[in-house]
């Protein structure tokens, strides 16, 4: 199958890339910055996802993962606004057979900044929609809405030792997801799946659920 993915030069996205890569399929990745894959079956555009001029003409996309996004940069345009562009231009046609949508557990929590959680929040929303207009073609679309994962965009906290603990007393399962993991994820909700839509699918070690409550022994 042909794969588009946004946001593949490290990460989430390029751990879902280089697993549908070591799956047979092929893969288009969209990115600012210069590609990190090397395969004969990978196809990189360097263009921003905000620059709707530049972005390529890619025909009979089966699965589009929008997993490019930003923390604290023009969270709404980038987050919300242009993973709405990618989706129509790619995502709402005859012969999709999947639309995956990688959010945020902040979304449902609103515990991060203001901007980036009504971003993720957007995307809630947004997927819901789509879900309903794809239907028609026996297509599903969910977001994939992950809490902690050791990715180089986290490293300012997964370093401080302080912080780090601080998140774990947040975090019942005491660990954040590996890229692998959620790509993982990525792979069933767009390949094996075909019945699951319009789903928002927390994966966040269970950090939503902890909710301080306390009480005398």
């Amino acid at each position: 199958m042909k794969i588009l993915i946004t946001g593949t030069s490290q990460g989430i996205g390029e751990a879902i890339a280089r697993l549908f890569l070591e799956k047979g399929h092929t893969v288009h990745g969209i990115d600012r910055k210069e590609a990190s894959i090397f395969h004969k079956n990978y196809t990189h555009t360097l263009c921003d996802v905000r620059d709707r001029a530049h972005l390529p003409e890619i025909d009979g996309v089966d699965i589009l993962i929008n997993n490019a996004g930003t923390q604290n940069e023009d969270d709404i345009e980038i987050n919300l606004k242009a993973l709405i562009a990618i989706t129509e231009k790619y995502g709402v046609r005859r012969g999709i057979r999947s639309v995956l949508n990688i959010g945020s557990a902040s979304a449902h929590t609103g515990a991060e900044f203001p901007e980036y959680c009504a971003s993720k929040g957007g995307v809630l929303a947004y997927t819901k929609n789509v879900a309903i207009r794809i239907a028609q073609f026996g297509a599903t679309c969910n977001s994939l809405d992950p809490g902690g994962v050791l990715t180089p965009l986290n490293e300012c906290v997964m370093n401080d030792p302080i912080l780090w603990a601080q998140i774990m007393d947040e975090t019942p399962l005491k660990k954040w997801a590996t890229p692998e993991e959620i790509a993982e994820w990525a792979y069933f909700l767009t390949v094996v799946n075909t019945f699951c839509t319009g789903q928002c699918i927390l994966v966040d070690g269970g950090e939503s659920i902890n909710y301080h409550f306390v009480w005398k022994d």
